[in-house]
């Protein structure tokens, strides 16, 4: 039964996603996805978080170590003002104490290093298997509607180049950053103790450097961001030329894709290289105040060591830590490098993450109730049901369904009528604008998904298979499937005699796509998994369209077999499909203008009478 009523004003349900409005700029259109206030802080703490015991070890070890380090100059001032004069008087015991010392301290710091290189590189290498799980498991439970919006390309670029900027910070950057700040905390702390008045002086010079590191900081920052989205466009390009190579060779697009993807490869030149100069300024400026500092101070400390009110040993000293202060300089400058390529792909991969799906589980899932009447089917309903897209209008104004179980419905329409999309929403690739979608009087958004899959199928005009075998690709509908359960599903269709004849049987990949095999064969293995899902409802989105007629019959013959029993939607542009239908159902701008058994609708006067004939006037 169906009935069509008015459109009527109605507001979003709470928890619907808001709608673009026209002529606004989508926010999927950037590089960098919208997310919340410290987005980027709360996923660090919850990498870091599992691994705090760890990270406290390194921290520990790396504290030790430089302690270990900043000993030696120490040492040496030492030797020079004490140990060494003793030697003259016949007593050796203090220098030999120094060289022993020098040489445990060098043999400490090796040690504690190698130790925390191993447990940091195990916290790096533990935080990156979980990013990267993260960013594909998050992808996965993304609806439909992300992904019709989020190029996979861009996705790619969130799993590589991205993850890799991280990398490099956790591997390498972070250990530098924190030897470099220990260092120069220790060091100035020594400074203090050798000559407060030097130490005083060298203080001035962290001013300078300090204006310096900023302003580099936030120049370079805007640079590897521009880096960044440079080297996502260039993937993003190259992906998306290879999945589409047929269309490629067949409209000759090699040369304009050339001069495209050679466009966006100079972009990317010149992003690296604005990086590179901001980088080289930054070494330029630092080594200059460090070197002008250095130099005041040799002076200022030659001087007072000819005017007997400073030690030798200790302007030794001092020249060695100011060496090791400002040599890091350098070192330095390439970890702001890589922190601030990382905190842009940081920026990126959280955006991505915050993305919420559009049809989240539910919070307390509610059971479908058992079958009854000795059929795998189930009612379907669509009660006061409105759609729209993000993206553009209204397609569904308000619309009311009822499909018995077991029943198989066909829905026809011209392009854009709205079949698709009720496909989708049975399907629950969306949610509806308001209203509800039930199967058994239970509305789709309560289902858990395991549950919503296992009750509902939909197999799509492009039958996807994945790289592996045909078994596996069978055994997609039922992943505990046994093989010999696989071959009966194949049998069933009609796909078994196919399958035997490929070089290695259930056994044989299909390669990409499954372009080893052709479109119907495809198509077959395809029935052949939703027939072992074993479905309650079964959604057919011109599953035919692209067949030829042999191809066709075979299809249309297992079509008979998978929907025997079965509640099912049958989305056709061919109206030799429609044939096996119990009912019809002729859609227009969103709405159900006729409704009846193929041979009602065909002997009537109406639009589906009129594409009938029209259909048979071509078969002559």
């Amino acid at each position: 039964m169906t009935s069509v009523a008015d459109h009527e004003e109605q507001a979003l349900e709470p928890g619907a996603p808001a709608p673009v409005a026209p002529g606004a700029a989508d926010p999927f259109d950037r590089d960098v996805l919208p997310a919340p206030k410290n987005a980027q802080l709360a996923l660090l703490r919850s990498l870091l978080g599992p691994h705090r015991a760890r990270v406290w070890t390194a921290a520990v070890l790396l504290l030790i170590q430089q302690a270990a380090v900043q000993a030696g100059p120490l040492l040496v001032a030492y030797a020079i003002d004490h140990a060494i004069p003793q030697v003259r008087h016949g007593r050796h015991g203090a220098l030999i104490a120094v060289a022993v010392g020098y040489l445990g301290c060098g043999l400490a710091s090796g040690i504690l290093q190698r130790g925390f290189i191993r447990v940091a590189a195990r916290v790096s290498q533990d935080v990156l298997i979980d990013l990267r799980g993260r960013i594909f498991r998050h992808a996965q439970s993304l609806s439909l509607d992300f992904h019709e919006r989020y190029t996979s390309g861009r996705l790619i670029a969130r799993a590589t180049s991205d993850v890799e900027a991280i990398r490099e910070l956790l591997t390498d950057g972070l250990e530098e950053l924190v030897g470099v700040v220990l260092s120069a905390v220790y060091i100035t702390a020594l400074l203090m103790f050798l000559d407060w008045k030097l130490g005083l002086a060298t203080l001035v010079s962290y001013v300078p450097l300090y204006w310096a590191i900023r302003v580099f900081q936030r120049r370079s920052m805007v640079a590897y961001r521009k880096r960044s989205t440079a080297i996502a466009a260039v993937i993003v390009k190259f992906t998306e030329t290879m999945n589409g190579i047929r269309p490629v060779k067949a409209f000759r697009r090699e040369e304009p894709n050339d001069e495209a993807f050679a466009a966006l490869n100079h972009r990317h030149e010149r992003a690296n290289g604005d990086a590179i100069l901001e980088m080289a300024r930054y070494v330029v400026g630092s080594r200059l105040i460090a070197n002008v500092t250095i130099a005041a101070i040799v002076l200022w400390g030659a001087y007072r060591v000819a005017g007997d009110t400073m030690a030798l040993g200790v302007l030794a000293a001092f020249v060695l830590y100011l060496r090791r202060l400002y040599d890091p300089i350098d070192r330095l400058g390439m970890f702001l490098n890589s922190y601030q390529s990382a905190a842009a792909s940081l920026e990126k991969i959280a955006g991505l993450l915050a993305q919420a799906p559009a049809v989240p589980d539910p919070a307390h899932p509610v059971p479908l109730p058992e079958r009854t009447g000795g059929i795998p089917g189930r009612e379907v309903a669509f009660e006061d049901v409105r759609f729209a897209y993000r993206t553009g209008g209204e397609v569904l104004p308000r619309f009311d369904l009822r499909l018995p179980a077991g029943q198989t419905v066909a829905v026809v329409g011209a392009t854009g009528a709205g079949k698709s999309t009720l496909a989708k929403l049975l399907a629950r690739f969306y949610d509806p604008t308001s209203g509800r979608v039930t199967l058994d009087g239970v509305e789709l958004r309560d289902l858990a998904q395991a549950d919503l899959r296992r009750g509902v199928v939909m197999v799509t005009q492009e039958a996807f298979l994945f790289s592996g075998t045909v078994a596996d690709n069978i055994a997609i509908g039922r992943p505990d499937a046994t093989r010999e359960e696989v071959e009966a599903a194949a049998k069933a269709i009609g796909a078994h005699d196919f399958i035997t004849a490929l070089p290695d049987g259930y056994d044989t990949d299909v390669r990409k796509r499954g372009g080893r095999i052709s479109a119907g064969q495809r198509q077959l293995v395809a029935f052949a998994r939703a027939l072992l899902a074993d479905p309650a409802v079964l959604i057919l989105d011109e599953a035919t369209s692209s067949l030829d007629i042999p191809g066709e019959r075979a299809v249309q013959h297992a079509m008979a077999t998978v929907l025997t029993g079965r509640t099912a939607v049958i989305i056709a542009h061919r109206l030799s499909t429609v044939e096996i239908a119990d009912r019809v159902l002729v859609m227009q701008g969103g709405r159900i203008i006729e409704d009846g058994t193929p041979a009602e609708l065909v002997a009537g006067d109406g639009h589906f009478a009129g594409l009938h004939q029209a259909w048979r006037d071509s078969l002559v």
